[in-house]
C-alpha cells in the first residue's frame, strides 16, 4: 500500500483519541477525554438503571422472545448508529439512514428474488447501493455545498420515494429456500441459538472502532470535526475524505437494509421512517458531539442498548406510543445538554 499524499495534521490540530480530542485547560477543568470518559459511564450506569428498572416492572421482560426482539432491535437501529457515528463525528448529520436503509432493502429484494442473483450476490449489491446512497449525500455537502442537514434530508425524501415506486409499495417477500433469513436468524455457532445477526453487528462495530481508532481514515475523521480549516490548510484533502465518511455510512446504511429484511423476511418499503432519529439519538446519547471532533463506537454501542432496552421496556409495560415518543424526546435533549456542558468545561 502507497503512502498517502497528503500531508499530516500539524501539531497543533487536536489528536485523535476514543473520546475525541481535547486536553486540559485551565482554571481547574477536566481534559474532554476525561469528560468523555464519565459521560460513557454514565450511559452505561443508565443502561444498567434502565435494564433493571423494567426487568421489575414487567415479569415478561426477561423472557427469552423478549430479550430476543431486544437485541434485534439494537442491531439495526446500532448498525445505522455505527455509520452515522462516523459522519457526525465530522461535525455533519445524516438523516437518511432510515429511508435508506428501506431503499437498500427493496434493491437486495429486487436483485435476489425479481432477478434471481444469488443471496450472496444481491448482498453485496446491497451494500454497494448503500455505499452510492452515502455517495450521493457526500457529493452533495462537498460538490454541491449543501449543508449537511439539507443534503440528507432530501436524500430522506428520496429514498422514501423511490423504495416506494421500485417495489411497487408492496413488500418484496424472499422466499424460504433461498436462505437468506438465516442471514439474521440462523446461528453460527454450534449448539448455540445465538442469531447471526447480533454476531455481525458486533464484528461490524468492532470493524469501526478499528477503523476510528487506528486507520488514517479515522484520524482525519476526528482531525475535519475538530477544525475543518486547519486540516485543509495542512494539506489535506477534505472533501475526499468527507465523501468516504459518507460513504462508510452508506455501507453500514446497506448492511441495515440487509439485516432488517433477513430478518422480517421480506423488504419491506415503508419500513425506515423514525430510525433516523434513533440512531442520531444512540449516537449523541453514547457521547458524540454533535458539534464534531469527540465520540466513540464503544459509545454508540451503549446508546443503541439505551434506546433498544427503552423503547421494549415502554411497549412491554403498556405505555401509549404518544408517551413513548415523548420520554424518547426527553431522553435525547438530556443527551445533547450533557454535550454542551462537556463542551463547556473542557
Amino acid at each position: 500500500m502507497t503512502a498517502p499524499t497528503e500531508a499530516t495534521p500539524p501539531q497543533e490540530t487536536p489528536a485523535r483519541t476514543e473520546e475525541g480530542t481535547g486536553a486540559a485547560s485551565g482554571g481547574g477543568r477536566l481534559p474532554a477525554g476525561v469528560l468523555g470518559r464519565l459521560q460513557q459511564l454514565l450511559a452505561f450506569a443508565s443502561l444498567i438503571a434502565i435494564f433493571v428498572f423494567f426487568s421489575f416492572a414487567s415479569p415478561n421482560f426477561l423472557n427469552y422472545s423478549n430479550v430476543t426482539s431486544m437485541l434485534f432491535s439494537t442491531v439495526v437501529i446500532g448498525t445505522l448508529a455505527l455509520g452515522a457515528t462516523f459522519v457526525i463525528v465530522t461535525g455533519g448529520i445524516d438523516l437518511s439512514v432510515g429511508t435508506g436503509m428501506a431503499l437498500c432493502a427493496v434493491m437486495g429484494g429486487v436483485l435476489i428474488v425479481e432477478a434471481g442473483l444469488p443471496v450472496w450476490l444481491g448482498v453485496l449489491g446491497t451494500l454497494l447501493f448503500g455505499a452510492l446512497v452515502g455517495l450521493v449525500n457526500g457529493l452533495n455537502v462537498t460538490v454541491l455545498k449543501l449543508p449537511p442537514f439539507i443534503a440528507t434530508l432530501a436524500m430522506m425524501l428520496v429514498a422514501q420515494g423511490l423504495a416506494l415506486v421500485i417495489s411497487g409499495s408492496a413488500p418484496i417477500y424472499f422466499s424460504e429456500e433461498s436462505g437468506y433469513a438465516g442471514i439474521s436468524t440462523g446461528s453460527v455457532i454450534p449448539g448455540a441459538d445465538f442469531p447471526n445477526a447480533v454476531l455481525i453487528f458486533a464484528l461490524a462495530a468492532v470493524l469501526g472502532g478499528v477503523v476510528l481508532n487506528k486507520t488514517l481514515l479515522g484520524r482525519y475523521t476526528y482531525s475535519i470535526g475538530s477544525n475543518e480549516e486547519a486540516t485543509a490548510l495542512s494539506g489535506i484533502d477534505v472533501r475526499k475524505w468527507k465523501i468516504i465518511v459518507y460513504v462508510v455510512s452508506g455501507l453500514f446504511i446497506g448492511l441495515a437494509g440487509v439485516l432488517i429484511s433477513a430478518r422480517l423476511g421480506s423488504a419491506q418499503p415503508a419500513t425506515g421512517m423514525g430510525y433516523e432519529l434513533q440512531a442520531i439519538a444512540a449516537v449523541v446519547i453514547g457521547g458524540t458531539s454533535l458539534s464534531g471532533g469527540k465520540g466513540s463506537i464503544v459509545g454508540t454501542v451503549i446508546g443503541a442498548l439505551i434506546i433498544s432496552v427503552l423503547n421494549n421496556g415502554l411497549q412491554i409495560t403498556s405505555v401509549p406510543q404518544e408517551w413513548q415518543n415523548v420520554i424518547l424526546g426527553c431522553v435525547i435533549v438530556a443527551a445533547v445538554y450533557a454535550d454542551n456542558a462537556r463542551r463547556s468545561r473542557a
